[in-house]
């Protein structure tokens, strides 16, 4: 069966690590396929405060 394993974290270093430990407890042949997205956003409440959103997708199977 093909699943998905979906991240999103505010810090790179943060999604670097979810990722890691999930690939971890996975069989590297199971790894189908990673996406990766930053998305950026300018808060208009805020003055000059910029969000960032860092995600990705794994595509395995289980």
């Amino acid at each position: 069966m093909i699943q998905v394993k979906v991240f999103d974290e505010e810090h790179e270093d943060d999604l670097e690590e979810s990722v890691n430990e999930f690939l971890s407890g996975l069989p590297q042949d199971h790894v189908i396929d990673i996406k990766y997205q930053i998305a950026v956003c300018e808060n208009a409440h805020e003055e000059n405060e910029t969000m960032f959103s860092f995600s990705a997708m794994i595509i395995y199977k289980k």
